[in-house]
Order: structure tokens, then C-alpha cells, then sequence
């Protein structure tokens, strides 16, 4: 059984509205025909989301592919609620299809498409809020949404590349820490109840290594836990404001991973303030916007600094510059963009530039990273392979002294 949300005309011309609960569409129909209602609308009321749909997470990929077929629908001129419809059939992600039924029902009830997407920052942005509004003031709202599908295909594509960056290492360093607490668990006991037996002192790497193996096979379970204590500690200091801006400054501290933060930061300030001025939005809103979406405490506290100043009169790029964020290139095309009235385009050149940037940056880190990491697990994995192999070599020689 299924609830419907039906619209129609009664015999005496008034209009009538209720909710049906059927097996189909049709069942419904022909309830309301038997009570002689012409109907104007029918169709399947949206269920609340489940505790588990209201946990699935809507990546950006599904914004952008639903922005991208919205905006394809609305420049072939289809009826808004018609294409919030269709868009909610074909979501296959069961959050975005709650959200996209509750927005349609909210603008059939008088509600503009701005104001129903502010009811979901979960999963539409003030960028997107803010670009929307615009569309729908200046009745380009096809052109908006073209515009925010490309911003967010490429803002995909950028997270993908950072997200790439730190894939291999972490894989590696799992790698190398499983291996080690097998070989510390299983094999090194075995080595040690060889040596316990043979008797005489052991050297000191072997030591070393033996007790490492007490230690993880005595309070494996007490480091365990430490571990995710402080890994829960470290998530919750991080959400808080104070530790949000110590570790991003952290984050671009650190060698060749905050080259790629920074230029990432860059190209995401660049983009999204030269797609919102390029859509009409005034310049101290979209600063205001483009803080909120800066993904960096450093970057946002820097663009709410420049939107201060922006505010007092001043030029953007001046405080861009004392600010001590952005790379002088950046500051020279935006007071070039100042100057000839073409900041959006400037902007939206720096971003592209970046984005090249990232992608070097990338392959740097990557290419640092691999050697090294490499490195390290072979000189742990083969450091305890050695110090197990010392009181051998010592046993040949005295068995062979013998």
C-alpha cells in the first residue's frame, strides 16, 4: 500500500485536495471517479526517509548530476514541478529522492525554488542557494543551473584528485602496519621460544624485538583502544571551532601535502566567487558565501577578513594581498579583473590554473610518497627480520667453533 496526494474539481467547481492510500495509481482513480472528482493532479506522496536513507550520504557527483539533468530539463522548457518529478523517479540515492519529493511538495504549496533548497544545507550549499535565488530574479535559471553543474563537476574532479593523493600511502602504511603486528604476533614467538631454549644473551635488536611482541600480544587490545580514544578525541577537537583552525594550519604546514591543501583552497575560492559573480550575485554576498564554502578555517577567516575590508571601501585585491593567503599571482589577476571590469573571468582563469596546479602537486606528492613509504616498510619489516636472524648467525658460530 501506497499513500497518494491527489488535486481535483468537484461537481460544484470547487476545488478539493486529500490523500488516498492504494495498491496503484489507478485504484485511486477510480475511487475518486466513483466520486464523480475531476482530477488535476495525482501522484505518490513521498515517504519520510528511513534512519538508514537519512544516514546515506549525498555526494557531490549526485548534486551535479542532478543539477545537470534539472538544467537540461528547464532550458527544453518542461514545467518546474514536472521536472522535480522526473529528477525524483530516476534518484537512485534514497536521501536525495526524499529531498527532491519534499522540495517539489513544498513549492506546490507557494514556496520559490530557492527557498526549498535552503531547507536541505545538508545537501545544497549557500552557493547553491545563493545561485538559484539569482537565477530565478533575473529568469535565467536554466543558465544558472548549467553554470553551477560545471562549478560542481569540476569541484568533484578536484576532491577526487586530493582524495587520490592520500589513497596510496595510507594503503601502503596499512600495508606495512599489518604486516608488522602479523609477523610481531605469529612468527616472532615461535623465533623467541627457539632462542629461549638455546639459551645464552641474546642481542639487543632481538631483544628489542621480542618485547615488542610481549607487548602487542600482552596489550594489543589496550593499545587498540588508545588508539581509537584518541582518534575520537582528535575528531571531536577538530569540529570544534579552535581545533578546526589549528589543524587546517597544521595541514598547510605540512611539506608537499600543504602545497596541494593551499592550491586546492585557491581553486575553490577562485571558482566559487567568479561563478557566483558571473551569475549576478553582489560582490560582499558572494564573499560571504564563498567563506562558508572555503572547506579551509585558514582560507575562510581570510575571505571574511577581506570581505571586512571590502566593506570599509577598499579594493579586493589589497587585502587579498596583506592577508598573506594568496600567492601574488592570484592578487595580480584579481586587480587586473578589478580594473577592467572582468573579475569573473579572471577569476574563473586563476581556478583552471590551479587546477593544473593540483594535478602537478598530485604527482609530486605521489611520487615522493611511494619511494619513501616503501622505505620505511622495508625497514621495518626488515629490521625485524635481521634481529630475529642475529642469535642464528650467533648458534652457527659457536656451533662451528665447536
Amino acid at each position: 500500500m501506497a499513500t497518494y496526494v491527489w488535486q481535483g474539481v468537484s461537481l460544484s467547481g470547487k476545488k478539493v485536495t486529500g490523500e488516498l492510500e492504494a495498491k496503484s495509481k489507478g485504484e485511486v482513480l477510480k475511487d475518486l471517479r466513483r466520486q464523480r472528482i475531476r482530477i488535476t493532479l495525482i501522484r505518490e506522496k513521498a515517504a519520510k526517509a528511513s534512519s538508514l536513507a537519512r544516514r546515506k550520504k549525498v555526494t557531490v557527483k549526485t548534486i551535479a548530476l542532478f543539477t545537470r539533468q534539472f538544467a537540461t530539463m528547464i532550458s527544453a522548457g518542461l514545467p518546474l514541478i514536472q521536472c522535480l518529478e522526473i529528477l525524483a523517479q530516476q534518484m537512485e540515492n534514497p536521501t536525495m529522492r526524499a529531498a527532491v519529493n519534499n522540495i517539489m511538495q513544498r513549492i506546490e504549496g507557494g514556496a520559490t525554488l530557492a527557498e526549498s533548497l535552503h531547507e536541505y544545507p545538508d545537501i545544497f550549499s549557500d552557493l547553491y542557494v545563493a545561485m538559484v535565488e539569482a537565477g530565478e530574479a533575473g529568469g535565467i535559471l536554466d543558465t544558472i543551473l548549467e553554470r553551477l553543474a560545471v562549478h560542481l563537476e569540476k569541484m568533484d574532479a578536484l576532491q577526487r584528485k586530493v582524495k587520490s593523493a592520500m589513497t596510496y600511502p595510507l594503503v601502503v602504511l596499512f600495508v606495512s602496519l599489518g604486516a608488522s603486528a602479523f609477523m610481531l604476533l605469529f612468527l616472532i614467538p615461535r623465533f623467541a621460544a627457539m632462542f629461549t631454549d638455546f639459551g645464552g644473551d641474546l642481542p639487543l635488536p632481538t631483544k628489542m624485538v621480542m618485547g615488542a611482541s610481549d607487548l602487542l600480544k600482552h596489550w594489543g587490545w589496550l593499545i587498540l583502544l588508545i588508539g581509537i580514544a584518541l582518534g575520537v578525541l582528535f575528531k571531536r577537537y577538530r569540529a570544534t571551532d579552535a581545533g578546526r583552525l589549528v589543524t587546517d594550519r597544521l595541514f598547510l604546514r605540512v611539506p608537499v601535502l600543504g602545497n596541494v591543501l593551499r592550491k586546492s583552497a585557491v581553486s575553490r575560492f577562485s571558482r566559487t566567487l567568479g561563478t557566483l559573480l558571473s551569475s549576478g550575485v553582489p560582490l560582499l554576498d558572494g564573499l560571504s558565501v564563498t567563506a562558508r564554502a572555503a572547506g579551509n578555517r585558514v582560507v575562510q577567516l581570510a575571505v571574511s577578513d577581506v570581505r571586512t575590508a571590502v566593506t570599509g571601501g577598499r579594493t579586493l585585491a589589497d587585502p587579498m594581498r596583506a592577508c598573506g593567503v594568496f600567492p601574488p599571482m592570484v592578487t595580480q589577476m584579481v586587480s587586473v579583473g578589478e580594473e577592467t571590469g572582468r573579475l569573473d573571468e579572471m577569476l574563473g582563469k586563476v581556478a583552471n590554473f590551479y587546477d593544473d596546479e593540483v594535478d602537478s602537486a598530485v604527482d609530486s606528492l605521489t611520487s615522493i610518497i611511494e619511494p619513501v613509504m616503501i622505505v620505511v616498510m622495508g625497514v621495518v619489516v626488515g629490521g625485524m627480520l635481521i634481529a630475529m636472524y642475529l642469535p642464528m648467525f650467533k648458534l652457527i658460530s659457536v656451533v662451528s667453533g665447536g
